[in-house]
């Protein structure tokens, strides 16, 4: 991973760690996986607010969504998306 989306994964990592009730985890790659209550109905709001695709519910992680790294701009709309579903 680049200098600069390591710099914006731990930026945007940051961002969702002061979102109550999302606990960003340790990840991998361009991804972030969140902890969350009921995955599958906040990964649904969150498809149909912004687009099909932007959250999904991985296979084998109970509580779990995740998130692709985008571009900040991309980011903050979503970082904005997740505070007003989750509040």
């Amino acid at each position: 991973m680049p200098f600069r989306e390591f710099h914006e994964k731990e930026r945007f990592f940051s961002r969702l760690s002061s979102i109550p009730g999302i606990r960003p985890m340790p990840s991998i790659g361009d991804w972030i996986l969140l902890q969350v209550d009921r995955p599958s109905d906040l990964a649904r709001k969150v498809n149909r607010r912004l687009a099909p695709g932007v959250m999904s519910v991985p296979r084998g992680v109970d509580g779990a969504v995740r998130v692709h790294i985008g571009e900040p701009k991309d980011n903050e709309v979503l970082y904005r998306t997740l505070r007003d579903l989750v509040a």
